[in-house]
């Protein structure tokens, strides 16, 4: 079987997103922004793809920053993160709950607001699990380009957002000696990468969500929750993987015209207004309920996509288990419930200009 090589035109394209996203990653690290790597990377390739660049990466370099996403996350993997998974249960049922709301809140405002159809306000108000919910919207023949942009748009603003609140409000949580591991010996590497690439492949196997990130985590996760590891990946390494991961939400625009943004930006901007208030309540409920760090709570809950939030978890020293359990959490239960409850109120209504 003969191997395919990427096309000039694909390689092009990718070193201009990397060459971007590296540039928006320092400026805004030089600039001391909080979750300035990710953040920078990610609204600068936005911004150009935006602009009608045709920004992509090939499957085989996205899925080499999950896993050094994934990595990383699990490096900072401890006893004591183990020992506080007890909590979760309560906050994971309470996730569930929020998640349920927000997303019958925004559905009922671009219903109201906006006159959208039960089914696309349904599709475009479920946080995370953004490719399910586009192949179900197209299934269903619901409004796919209102809903991207929706999706899309939500998952930038968090990204960009919330190093910033958490950072004017006094929040952000610096960065302790534990979450701070030494460079592991390449031995040390060489068994993450064998652990973390073996994981990522056999959760990918059974159809995991998230495999590889997930499986990557969970590799390097039992090498340092066990004591056998206790060294992380190169500080630089670790900078690629948060940039790449940056740049590649950014390409997300790459797909959607400036005319489609622009046309479904107020129902995107309220809708997200809505879901964010409603996980307010449970944020602010959890905090009084439980010794979970703030910070934690707020990643945890925020309504975006695994990988982006993760990545904030890793940038702003938050508990990658935690954040991890309920974002995962979260996309099961999304991707469970949300197609039955759309059948439930399968009603769409097909837009002439889409």
């Amino acid at each position: 079987m003969r191997l395919s090589l990427p096309s000039r035109s694909t390689l092009l394209h990718t070193f201009e997103t990397l060459l971007l996203g590296v540039g928006g990653g320092v400026l805004f690290a030089w600039l001391q922004l909080p979750g300035g790597l990710i953040s920078g990377a990610m609204i600068t390739v936005a911004i150009a793809a935006f602009a009608g660049r045709p920004l992509g990466m090939p499957p085989l370099l996205t899925q080499t920053i999950l896993v050094l996403l994934g990595i990383s996350l699990g490096s900072l993997v401890s006893r004591q993160m183990l020992h506080d998974m007890s909590a979760y249960p309560l906050t994971i049922t309470l996730l569930a709950l929020a998640t349920f709301c927000a997303t019958l809140g925004s559905s009922l405002y671009l219903q109201r607001v906006h006159a959208w159809d039960r089914t696309s306000a349904l599709l475009a108000g479920s946080p995370g699990a953004l490719s399910q919910i586009v192949m179900l919207a197209t299934e269903k023949n619901a409004n796919v380009a209102g809903i991207a942009v929706v999706q899309t748009m939500r998952v930038i603003i968090l990204t960009a957002g919330l190093p910033l609140l958490l950072a004017l409000t006094g929040l952000s949580t610096p960065a302790p000696a534990t979450t701070q591991p030494t460079v592991a010996s390449p031995l040390e590497l060489a068994a993450m990468v064998a652990a973390a690439v073996a994981a990522a492949w056999v959760l990918r196997l059974i159809k995991f969500p998230a495999s590889w990130m997930f499986g990557a985590m969970l590799g390097s996760a039992l090498l340092h929750g066990s004591g056998a590891i206790e060294g992380g990946l190169p500080p630089e390494v670790r900078a690629a993987a948060l940039i790449g991961i940056g740049a590649l939400i950014g390409t997300r625009f790459a797909k959607i015209s400036a005319r489609t943004v622009l046309r479904y930006v107020g129902a995107a901007l309220g809708s997200f207004a809505v879901a964010i208030a409603i996980s307010a309540l449970f944020v602010a409920a959890i905090f009084t309920m439980t010794e979970v760090r703030f910070s934690d709570i707020v990643v945890a809950f925020a309504p975006g996509a695994m990988d982006a939030m993760l990545a904030l978890a890793l940038t702003l020293h938050i508990d990658p288990v935690f954040v991890g359990a309920h974002h995962l959490a979260r996309f099961v239960f999304v991707s469970v419930a949300t197609p039955g409850i759309v059948h439930l109120f399968d009603r769409p209504q097909i837009d002439a200009d889409d």
